[in-house]
């Protein structure tokens, strides 16, 4: 009888500690996609407001962030703050939110945007070429692609979510650590 319930709690603890893990491992957001395996990212580049040609790996060794949106774009609207107070925690030691505007606007158009919400711990981004849409087969904005430490496409948010949930956090936690 003892080593019937000894089992029987073992099993317990098992279904708990796993549950608990998978909880850490991928936060329960409907529209994030987490990948299997990761996925190299190479050859990338963007514009800042000054108009200087950015490369992507000049964020290596960072846990990165690559949001992509558009003034005219509502779901935009409502996720940039949480994206702006996400770059300001001071829960990470390495991590970039590089917000690329795919809007083909005017550069003042941007400021306003970022302005209006009061963003002030982002920079603005561009991609004038529109390159970026197809490299990282973007579906629609907004979309952030997340990036490892090495570099890697770990997974993406297809549209918009609430980045400063606690639950994403703890989660997007664990990358900065690999």
């Amino acid at each position: 009888m003892k080593l019937l319930t000894i089992k029987f709690i073992s099993a317990i603890i098992y279904l708990i500690s796993t549950n608990a893990s998978y909880a850490i491992e991928q936060p329960n957001i409907k529209n994030l996609l987490v990948h299997d395996k990761p996925k190299k990212v190479e050859n990338v580049t963007f514009k800042n407001i000054k108009n200087k040609i950015i490369n992507l790996s000049d964020y290596n060794y960072s846990l990165v962030i690559i949001n992509f949106w558009a003034t005219w774009c509502k779901p935009c609207l409502d996720e940039m703050p949480s994206l702006n107070k996400l770059q300001q925690s001071s829960k990470f030691k390495s991590l970039k939110v590089i917000p690329i505007n795919v809007g083909q606007e005017p550069a003042e158009k941007a400021v306003n945007f970022f302005d209006k919400l009061e963003i002030t711990n982002l920079e603005i981004f561009f991609d004038e070429g529109m390159n970026l849409p197809n490299k990282f087969s973007l579906r629609g904005l907004p979309t952030s692609i997340l990036l490892n430490r090495k570099g890697e496409e770990f997974a993406r948010v297809i549209g918009s979510i609430n980045f400063v949930d606690k639950n994403f956090i703890e989660w997007l936690q664990s990358y900065e650590e690999d």
